[in-house]
């Protein structure tokens, strides 16, 4: 093994983020399982940087540790889940074009679309922590069971399980930016000038509005299904608040094209994406609880 322990585990910290966040949608739980992996990584003397010389993989390695103490986590979120008010989405990872680091190689792995997060959110943990590993890391069966405490054959049934079910509920398919932006064009004009007709046309028949809230701002406490309430509710609430609705600014979320409103007087800040199929907005996925919007660009 050559260069430093903190140089090593450096080159894998993307990695281990996306690894984490995909696990849990909690970037800051990804980051504590990530500084603990480097823990645990360390020798007494952090500094120094020496990584273990029996660590063969060191990639691996550190990809179990924090699957394993990501699913810990992911087991205690599903019992906070119970008492969570409204839907939930997964924290938001809001960048710009221009940044770099870490994170901005997280957000250009499709896998952590908003979409595609909130499908992975409906299977158990470890269905979850299965597919993650094996389906989009190709983590072998043996790895996979040592993070979930179970035989390789169980590890497998619950890959192959999770994969019927994300294949039974579809998410779509990511759109391009050119797309993305499109669709946002379009949708904030028709918003603008209160046409509800207009609005109608740009939402798919399947369309389905998610806004996450938590309980700490005021937000809808389940989600609206088909266009027409939709597209009322998105009116209602245009009316409501006014100009201050789309007085926003254009960034990435989760890697798409999204829309951040920063919040003034009545209107509360809002970080919100949409889900394109066959053109149209499937999906809308708008996350206002404050507690997940603590890192937004300036």
């Amino acid at each position: 093994m050559t260069g430093t322990g903190a140089e090593a585990f450096e080159c894998h910290r993307a990695h281990l983020l996306g690894v984490g966040y995909r696990i849990t949608g909690s970037l800051a739980d990804a980051e504590d399982a990530v500084q603990e992996a480097w823990l645990r990584l360390a020798p007494d003397d952090a500094q120094a940087g020496e990584r273990p010389e029996e660590i063969r993989d060191l990639r691996g390695w550190l990809t179990t540790v924090v699957a394993r103490l990501c699913l810990d986590r992911l087991r205690s979120a599903a019992v906070r889940r119970e008492r969570y008010v409204g839907p939930w989405l997964p924290e938001p990872l809001v960048t710009t074009p221009e940044e770099a680091g870490p994170l901005a190689t997280v957000v250009r792995d499709e896998g952590v679309r908003m979409a595609a997060m909130v499908v992975l959110d409906e299977l158990s943990p470890a269905q979850r922590v299965a597919f993650v590993l094996h389906e989009a890391l190709a983590e072998p069966f043996d790895s996979i069971a040592e993070v979930l405490g179970c035989s390789p054959a169980s590890a497998r049934q619950h890959a192959s399980r999770a994969r019927r079910a994300i294949a039974e509920a579809g998410p779509p398919p990511p759109a391009t930016d050119a797309e993305q932006r499109a669709a946002l064009g379009r949708f904030a004009d028709a918003l603008g000038r209160g046409d509800v007709g207009a609005l109608v046309a740009l939402l798919h028949p399947d369309v389905v509005l998610r806004n996450d809230g938590g309980g700490r701002v005021q937000a809808a406490l389940r989600p609206v299904t088909g266009p027409d309430k939709v597209a009322r509710l998105l009116l209602g609430l245009r009316e409501r608040y006014g100009d201050g609705l789309l007085d926003g600014r254009s960034v990435l979320v989760n890697g798409e094209p999204g829309w951040l409103v920063p919040g003034a007087g009545a209107v509360t800040t809002t970080v919100t994406v949409f889900a394109l199929s066959d053109g149209l907005v499937r999906g809308v996925f708008s996350v206002l609880n404050p507690d997940k919007l603590t890192r937004l660009p300036a």
